[in-house]
């Protein structure tokens, strides 16, 4: 496919597109969507012709036997990311916001409390709070434009009420791939401080030239016993609304725990997600090699014109197409900054004081999108801060 095609989602109940004038006041007829993290890219052609052959045939009936898409599953995990997975370790959910939860109902009780290595993904402090427990800001340090732990710091924090950890690998925002040494850290804070340790790796395809992913597993392969895997396609594939993810579970013990609530809860997979999960894993290595060739121009363009706008910084992206601005050095409030990228500029982004502390003074912008919408989106925005030039 052409990623520089356009495709009109307006008015298609696409969150993305129909629910930014709601929430932003940018209007979809004359405003950009770069909030939500979804592309605006078709999936590959074989996950089309999957769905394609189930309407065809009719019947959609409950789905069984998913050691074809198991295999798809551990195959995709082995060739691209030489991880090993355990196929009887596989939970399939209703996404990982999904699987987020149910990690926090299986493993923790009301009251306790989860730590988070913030700024990070909104939802894990939005579904932490939702769930009656408590989060643990352990703020990142902005090292001129790239994230860094600082564990001396966060032993100062602990309560001893936390009782897991919810990590994001890549990180979102800020894209960082986290080196091998960093992930020893993490196992270690998590071991001295008896925590579970959930790892998101959802972003874990996008990873650009220079760089390189290690799942938690192979970085720390004595951490199992308290390791939970998090993977999906939606990200890599843009499948968000088929809302199936992957819970992956390697201990005995924590994989009964799991299984336990998933029986309780009584949750079987979307079928049409199975399909279109075992067909991406299947045959859409090419495809992805294509989008993250294409994303790695969008990043360059976007950040060559941001960051030519006095006071505006795009952190360097390392993976993950979600571009994390810092307005810090306009000298201006995070209302003045929002209202005129909102109001002016007429683009929708994710604003950073959701993402926890450290997050202030930044908007994400999603770069899945065609190279001219980026081109717009750096015009709108270099008119909306020209008194800054």
């Amino acid at each position: 496919m052409s990623f520089d095609e356009i495709i009109d989602r307006r008015n298609t109940h696409s969150s993305k597109w129909d629910n930014m004038e709601k929430i932003y006041g940018v209007s979809p007829d004359d405003g950009l969507a770069m909030w939500v993290a979804d592309m605006d890219f078709k999936p590959p052609q074989c996950v089309l012709d999957a769905v394609t052959k189930q309407i065809a045939h009719g019947v959609l009936g409950y789905f069984t036997d998913t050691t074809s898409y198991n295999n798809a599953i551990c195959g995709w995990m082995s060739r691209r990311h030489g991880w090993n997975v355990d196929p009887n370790g596989i939970f399939t959910v209703h996404g990982l916001g999904n699987g987020t939860a149910l990690c926090l109902q299986t493993f923790t009780d009301p009251g306790d409390a989860i730590v988070l290595f913030t700024p990070v993904y909104h939802s894990f402090a939005r579904i932490t709070k939702a769930s009656g427990r408590t989060v643990t800001e352990c703020e990142m340090k902005n090292n001129n434009g790239r994230y860094e732990l600082d564990f001396d710091a966060y032993d100062a924090v602990m309560t001893g009420k936390e009782k897991m950890m919810i990590f994001c690998s890549p990180h979102n925002p800020g894209g960082r791939v986290w080196s091998q040494s960093e992930l020893q850290q993490v196992a270690d804070f998590c071991v001295k401080h008896d925590l579970i340790l959930v790892s998101d790796e959802i972003h874990h395809d996008l990873v650009f030239s220079g760089q390189k992913h290690i799942p938690m597993p192979n970085a720390v392969p004595a951490i199992s016993n308290r390791l939970v895997m998090m993977t999906a396609t939606s990200k890599t594939f843009n499948l968000a609304g088929s809302h199936t993810g992957n819970v992956i579970v390697e201990d005995a013990i924590l994989r009964q725990k799991f299984a336990d609530t998933m029986s309780m809860l009584s949750i079987s997979a979307n079928s049409f997600g199975l399909y279109m999960a075992e067909a991406a894993y299947t045959g859409g290595d090419a495809w992805a090699d294509d989008l993250v060739a294409y994303l790695t121009e969008n990043k360059r363009v976007f950040d060559e014109g941001i960051n030519a706008i006095p006071g505006l910084k795009s952190m360097k992206l390392e993976a993950t197409y979600l571009a994390w601005v810092d307005f810090s050095d306009t000298g201006m409030t995070r209302e003045e900054f929002t209202d005129r990228v909102q109001d002016v500029a007429k683009i929708a982004t994710n604003h950073g004081i959701t993402f926890g502390t450290g997050g202030e003074n930044f908007l994400r912008f999603n770069l899945g999108c065609p190279r001219s919408v980026i081109k717009d989106a750096i015009a709108r925005m270099q008119n909306a801060f020209g008194d800054l030039q």
